[in-house]
């Protein structure tokens, strides 16, 4: 493996462990907010050890794997597979947190001006 494609790959490495992160802090914050969490294993997983524990267990879970398509990097399907988590996080937390948690912060504003 040639190292620009390397360097891509550590790349998109860093860029799902930081939607990771976002995604971890993002649900955490709209839990605390009264927003719903969608996802029945963490639902289930919150109810038995609480929001900070659960969020923290599943997203070291999910940065594991993230490590274990690190490690296997020289496969084919290591780069399709970085790219395909990292749209789905895009696309079913980053945008759909970050409206919501907007949203969330500009009706506090409004009713502070009240």
């Amino acid at each position: 493996m040639n190292t620009r494609t390397e360097r891509g790959l550590f790349a998109l490495l860093i860029l799902n462990v930081v939607l990771q992160v976002f995604d971890g802090i993002a649900t955490y914050r709209g839990l605390h907010l009264g927003f719903g969490e969608g996802n029945p294993i963490l639902v289930h997983a919150i109810a038995m050890v609480g929001p900070a524990a659960a969020l923290l267990l599943m997203k070291l879970y999910a940065c594991g794997c993230l490590l274990g398509v690190w490690h296997a990097r020289r496969a084919r399907l290591a780069l399709p597979a970085f790219v395909l988590i990292a749209v789905v996080y895009a696309t079913c937390s980053l945008a759909p947190w970050s409206a919501a948690l907007a949203q969330a912060q500009l009706d506090q504003l409004q009713l502070a001006q009240l």
